[in-house]
């Protein structure tokens, strides 16, 4: 499946920004079953410095910086990308989980070890008790690896609610837990967490999932989100991707831009700025299937507004004032 997906950031300043400084995924990876063929970045204004460099996790990271003074920042990410269908899960057989979490424990540098550093506690996600506990039904003595985590994320996704509203950026594993909704940022790092406090190691990753409208009604445009769900390892099956959110296996329909440790490796944008004070932010998201259109440089006609004191959306993360 190829997909034109179109990505418009814009920062309405209330007082004048004199510099700024940004980070930003929104390139997507270039992996076995998902091929970029183009990307495009328009920023306005216009940076007065733009570099491009690999993070530590492989991410492809654009680096900009806004010397005028500006009141509006608005970013435009133009992709083209084509995924292939994941090979079906059916009748693939994994060891026990006890042997995974032990392999990743090991000595030495392999692929196992190298897998084992998305063990450890990260700034989003802490191993915890209470995450353990809630991890223990889908883990018991014994069960294959693939079962168990495909287990955890079917309950997450039965057991927990989406709600937009319930909680933010900043909202801790430890309330997500207790109040039971969230949204796909959320669950992903619940789902991280219980990996970890049963020793197994798990990624964060970010992306776009194209989303169906009902039948019989159009697309909207620029009504998609970015998206989250996780990433596990296993011995001789590698990286695995889950996705608690919807309860699926993550395929054509995902589009892979970054993975880390957990949202804070991977926010879409994030940066400094010196002045202004609050701000509104307009987001819109737009993931088109298509075939041979060329990348648009505009953005969609409609968005998703948020003010800074109310936004709710997981997925960008608001500059810091300086």
């Amino acid at each position: 499946m190829k997909y034109r997906i179109t990505h418009v950031t814009t920062y309405a300043y209330a007082a004048e920004v004199s510099v700024s400084h940004h980070l930003l995924h929104l390139r997507p990876r270039d992996l076995p079953r998902q091929r970029v063929e183009c990307f495009d970045l328009v920023v306005q204004p216009e940076p007065s410095v733009q570099s491009q460099r690999i993070d530590y996790f492989g991410n492809f990271a654009d680096v900009i910086t806004v010397e005028s003074a500006h009141r509006q920042l608005e970013i435009v990410a133009g992709t083209r990308v084509e995924v292939l269908p994941s090979p079906p899960r059916v009748g693939v057989e994994s060891p026990a989980w006890e042997r995974v979490a032990e392999a990743c424990r090991g000595e030495g540098w392999d692929d196992a070890t190298e897998a084992g550093e998305y063990r450890f506690d990260s700034p989003n996600v802490r191993r915890s008790d209470a995450a353990l506990e809630y991890a223990r039904p889908s883990f018991p003595v014994g069960r294959p690896w693939l079962e168990a985590v495909s287990s955890l994320s079917s309950r997450i996704h039965r057991e927990f609610r989406f709600d937009p509203k319930a909680t933010s950026v900043a909202t801790p594993v430890e309330e997500v837990l207790k109040g039971r909704k969230g949204v796909c940022q959320d669950f992903a790092h619940l789902m991280l967490a219980c990996l970890r406090s049963v020793g197994l190691p798990g990624r964060y990753v970010s992306g776009y999932l194209e989303t169906l409208p009902p039948p019989g009604r159009a697309r909207l445009v620029g009504a998609d989100a970015s998206h989250a769900w996780v990433s596990a390892w296993c011995p001789g099956l590698g990286w695995i991707d889950f996705d608690p959110t919807n309860d699926i296996e993550p395929g054509e329909r995902h589009v892979t831009v970054a993975w880390g440790r957990d949202f804070s490796d991977v926010s879409p944008i994030r940066g400094v700025l010196v002045g202004s004070g609050e701000h509104v932010l307009q987001v819109s998201v737009d993931v088109e299937p298509m075939e041979g259109c060329p990348v648009p440089v505009t953005g969609p006609s409609q968005s998703q507004s948020q003010s800074q004191s109310q936004s709710q959306d997981p997925r960008i993360q608001p500059p810091f004032s300086s």
